[in-house]
């Protein structure tokens, strides 16, 4: 059985790996976006990611361990999800929910860190874990409000109608 700092490690690793395979997809999804506003949220959530990288060898730092990452195979599942959701061109609002899934497995992995690295008293790691915490969680907030807002509501428009002429009700064109 791994002891709770075994645990820690191994999580970190899992979801450093995580965080340099969502560098290689938010590009991917900016492109694809159509509204602005997802491209920007898109481009800034990059820049983020790799400040949350140098935060994450600062944890490996703090807690004397050379920084390390393991394939993260549930990562690589959603985004290979999300790139599919592009090669099918299902709009933005499909693009929003691939992001908020990401967010969520994010969220649900920092917030396991955190609880540890405080268990174990190792308390600059959890508080720079806790920073990225509220990051996914504010980050996730935005993806939902920019649905909210403009995605979900223009790709709803005009759902009837492509109905009635016969055409895809997929996504409106």
């Amino acid at each position: 059985m791994s002891t709770l700092r075994e645990t820690l490690l191994s999580e970190l690793a899992d979801v450093y790996d995580a965080e340099k395979q969502i560098t290689k997809a938010l590009p991917k999804m900016a492109k694809a976006a159509e509204h602005e506003e997802l491209k920007e949220a898109f481009e800034t959530h990059l820049e983020e990611t790799e400040r949350q990288i140098e935060r994450l060898d600062e944890v490996f730092e703090a807690l004397g361990e050379k920084p390390k990452g393991k394939k993260c195979k549930a990562m690589q599942g959603i985004i290979a999800e999300g790139e599919e959701m592009i090669k099918n061109d299902e709009g933005d609002a499909a693009l929003i929910a691939a992001a908020q899934k990401v967010e969520h497995y994010e969220i649900a992995t920092y917030g396991s860190l955190v609880s540890w690295a405080r268990l174990l008293e190792e308390e600059e790691a959890a508080d720079l874990l806790e920073q990225t915490l509220d990051e996914e969680k504010a980050t996730d907030e935005k993806l939902t409000e920019t649905a909210e807002s403009a995605i979900n509501v223009d790709e709803s428009e005009g759902e009837g109608e492509e109905e009635e002429e016969g055409g895809s009700s997929k996504r409106p064109k």
